[in-house]
């Protein structure tokens, strides 16, 4: 029989506790009541979930656009769950980690994917450095990019661990190579109830070669902008358009090149920003950000962007760049803008830089 959203599964265990659909209300309403700050967030979603609705409101992080409510169908993310589990090959009674905020989607699901699936899941205080049973065995877990950086010590007793949230930097995709956790980044968004695509890390024959695999039953296309196309069948009736510029490699594999919105024409040569911002990570210490301003001969002028105070860039920075990808000017911007999960929000970043007059090149 097919999981429903208003069913709790038997082996689902909350902090080492069984709890009934009913049972899970009341403890709900005393995080919402008495708990700390994320226990509350945690009772806010359960209350939304175990109510008689069948939909959730989710709000996006606000890092490719402004942020909005959206509204998922609880089926839906029952479905998601099942695609995950399936996916990883999860089972009932297997042990699940929670270090993330259920203020958004990549939270809310954990617990989703616990409650449907029958996972037994430990909830910790949401952090950069997550304080967690380091004896314990755990079948899974889902990190930011920065936790899993401030976990490589603590993650030995984990066996998948997926990260999302933020690009995986290639410093950190190269110290994971000796790890037994199993870790792959994740492809996906709000609309798409987390992820709907995921690559792993290590455990390859070579760092960071392989592409994004899709879910089970999802395929992926790509439109004449060369933007991807996706078909989600446990979620929409009709394909996905994104602004994620993609080569294909099946109709279940693909590799990321940039965002559409960002792409910078230079001299007539169209040039993905996050290309470029790969190849610099290993060389700046600094969060940057690679932009353009506008320009007579170019039309597009390739800048970089670095937060914090103006210090020397050597050139030897650039030497992996090609003539036509170097930046042509470089700025500091005192602090980035970062929306409320913690990501960089590049348009507003952006904004920021255009309207502060007191830049020094």
């Amino acid at each position: 029989m097919h999981p429903t959203f208003d069913k709790v599964h038997l082996k689902f265990k909350l902090n080492g506790s069984y709890f009934s659909h009913e049972d899970l209300k009341e403890v709900a309403y005393s995080l919402v009541k008495e708990g700390q700050i994320y226990e509350r967030q945690m009772g806010h979603f359960l209350l939304d979930w175990l109510d008689d609705k069948d939909y959730i409101e989710v709000h996006t992080s606000g890092s490719t656009g402004a942020p909005k409510i959206i509204r998922h169908a609880k089926q839906a993310m029952v479905n998601s769950a099942i695609a995950t589990g399936n996916f990883f090959n999860l089972n009932p009674g297997n042990t699940a980690l929670s270090c993330l905020p259920c203020t958004y989607i990549a939270g809310k699901m954990m617990m989703v994917r616990a409650i449907i699936l029958g996972l037994e899941l430990d909830v910790v205080t949401p952090s950069l450095k997550p304080q967690f049973n380091t004896q314990k065995r755990y079948d899974f877990c889902a990190m930011i990019p920065l936790q899993l950086q401030n976990s490589l010590g603590t993650i030995k007793n984990i066996r998948i661990c997926i990260v999302g949230g933020a690009k995986v930097n290639q410093n950190l995709i190269d110290q994971i190579q000796n790890k037994l956790v199993r870790i792959y980044e994740t492809f996906g968004m709000t609309e798409t109830i987390t992820h709907f695509a995921l690559k792993p890390l290590n455990h390859t024959e070579k760092a960071n070669s392989v592409y994004f695999k899709t879910l089970p039953s999802v395929t992926v296309a790509k439109d004449d902008r060369d933007c991807l196309v996706v078909k989600i069948p446990y979620l929409y009736e009709n394909p996905l358009v994104t602004n994620d510029v993609v080569a294909i490699h099946s109709d279940t594999e693909f590799s990321w090149i940039g965002r559409y919105d960002n792409i910078i024409n230079s001299g007539g040569i169209k040039v993905h920003p996050e290309q470029l911002e790969t190849k610099l990570q290993k060389k700046m210490s600094n969060r940057f950000i690679i932009t353009s301003v506008p320009d007579e001969e170019f039309q597009e002028k390739i800048v970089l962007l670095i937060e914090g105070e103006k210090e020397p860039v050597e050139d030897s920075v650039f030497k992996n760049l090609k003539p036509f990808e170097r930046p042509k000017e470089i700025y500091f911007l005192p602090a980035f803008v970062e929306t409320k999960s913690g990501k960089v929000n590049r348009t507003e970043t952006l904004n920021a830089f255009k309207k502060t007059s007191s830049l020094i090149q």
